[in-house]
């Protein structure tokens, strides 16, 4: 690691343990366990990055991999519209980037993916091609968009590799893919963006094996006051082994913001006791992708 990123890493840290700090003091006369002002030692795993084709000339590969080095993102699970910004990025930083496979391209977007004519022989080629550990980040806007084909085969793919889908829905669309293959590995984006904390407990529940990524959470889940909103911190508690925390850059402003993102989610991390914020943080990803992640890979590639 260079001497201007230990620095620069050392700036983030301190001032993420004053924001640790302010948020809840890990008092000793409370007995408390809460992780406090230590989160800022935490590596990150980031399991919801895009680098999508509009960032590649404001925030080419280096300035990303320098952000996450700055805000202690050891790792990242990125997929990208379209799949180049993907392997862009993991050919620059391979120990850094887990690439996922996203099925937009050309013409196939967030609303049309499903019905767009050889769907099924790009994303085999893309699999074939390079080492993607997910399929996803797509949307199941509605029931249109549920083509039972394709998904059949795209489970087949999933299955074959032992790989995710990371799957951008509401509740049904969960249900319905288990109701296709109830061996299917699923993250659920953004835990279900939209649905109300009490239907993602549900879920969570009815799924043993259900994964769930909380970006664009990071607020709901800190609440207004010095403890963690009382429905999530009922998610966090109850499904700590099968979370982890996300940015979502889909867009450029969410580049712009990656610092304040990543310091909410150590705020709302900091509020847990150390052994749940450590999964959140990385060892759950440690499981979920055969990974090693540490502080130590801060400054590499």
């Amino acid at each position: 690691m260079t001497m201007a990123i230990k620095r620069s890493v050392s700036t983030v840290v301190a001032s993420l343990a004053f924001v640790a700090l302010q948020v809840h003091s890990v008092n000793a006369q409370d007995g408390s366990d809460l992780i406090g002002q230590d989160v800022a030692d935490l590596p990150i795993f980031d399991a919801h990055v895009h680098y999508k084709e509009p960032a590649w000339g404001p925030y080419p590969v280096e300035r990303v991999v320098e952000m996450m080095d700055r805000n202690g993102v050891a790792m990242g699970l990125v997929s990208s519209t379209p799949d180049e910004g993907t392997i862009m990025l993991w050919e620059y930083a391979p120990n850094r980037i887990v690439p996922e496979l996203r099925p937009y391209h050309g013409n196939a977007g967030s609303s049309n993916w499903t019905r767009f004519s050889g769907m099924d022989d790009y994303l085999e080629w893309r699999l074939e091609r390079y080492p993607h550990e997910g399929i996803g980040e797509f949307h199941i806007r509605n029931r249109s968009m549920w083509n039972e084909e394709l998904f059949r085969n795209i489970i087949d793919m999933a299955k074959a590799r032992d790989i995710y889908l990371h799957v951008h829905s509401g509740t049904e669309p969960i249900r319905w893919l288990y109701g296709l293959d109830p061996d299917v590995k699923i993250i659920w984006a953004h835990a279900g963006l939209g649905e109300p904390a009490s239907a993602v407990h549900a879920l969570m529940k009815e799924y043993p094996n259900l994964l769930a990524d909380t970006s664009l959470r990071e607020y709901a889940i800190l609440g207004p006051g010095d403890t963690l909103d009382p429905e999530w911190e009922r998610i966090v508690m109850d499904f700590q082994d099968r979370l982890m925390i996300g940015s979502d850059s889909w867009v450029n402003s969410q580049w712009d913001s990656y610092d304040a993102i990543m310091d909410t989610n150590r705020q709302w991390l900091s509020r847990l006791p150390r052994d749940v914020a450590e999964k959140i943080a990385f060892r759950n990803a440690e499981r979920y992708f055969g990974r090693d992640i540490s502080m130590d890979l801060i400054g590499k590639r």
